[in-house]
């Protein structure tokens, strides 16, 4: 790969979804294989944590490999590993950080935890090659609902949020 170029495997487990994507230059994604749980669940009519876990273990290693695959790069060109680190379920979260964690150490690749809310508003940087902060998002995610001031690329600010629901 080009020097100038910097890869991102980004891990994503925090509810019921298993998600490996490949990035490049925090602009253009070249894979994003995700493994869905909804048909496990809808049978108890919500996630139910547990079994989002047990599954996440079971799925993550495969996810991951495929990812790598169709970005048609290999482990050793990741420069940065980003899974998600918070909010979301406990024992989900925990599934995709080990898994983070194992690969940074034993490939000596740097790891870098992802806020899940702050992955929300960055993901506009994929859809929206040319947006730059300062910019007002609106972001809504499971239970959450936020009017946030984008100031910059790491710095934001909620403007209003609500407490238990998110609007529809």
């Amino acid at each position: 790969m080009e020097k100038d170029i910097i890869l991102s495997m980004g891990i994503e487990s925090s509810c019921d979804e298993t998600s490996v994507a490949i990035v490049k230059n925090g602009r253009e994604v070249l894979s994003n294989v995700i493994d869905t749980q909804i048909p496990i669940h809808e049978k108890y009519g919500g996630v139910v944590p547990e079994i989002a876990s047990r599954n996440h273990i079971e799925a993550i290693s495969r996810v991951a490999k495929k990812a790598l695959e169709e970005a048609k790069v290999e482990l050793k060109n990741i420069d940065v590993i980003t899974p998600t680190y918070g909010p979301g379920l406990v024992g989900a979260l925990l599934v995709g950080l080990s898994y983070a964690k194992a690969l940074s150490f034993a490939n000596n690749i740097p790891f870098v935890g992802v806020n899940h809310i702050q992955g929300h508003i960055a993901s506009n940087y994929l859809t929206y090659k040319e947006l730059e902060p300062p910019f007002l998002c609106i972001m809504m995610s499971g239970g959450n609902t936020q009017i946030i001031h984008v100031k910059a690329y790491t710095e934001f600010e909620v403007l209003g949020k609500t407490r238990d629901d998110a609007i529809r």
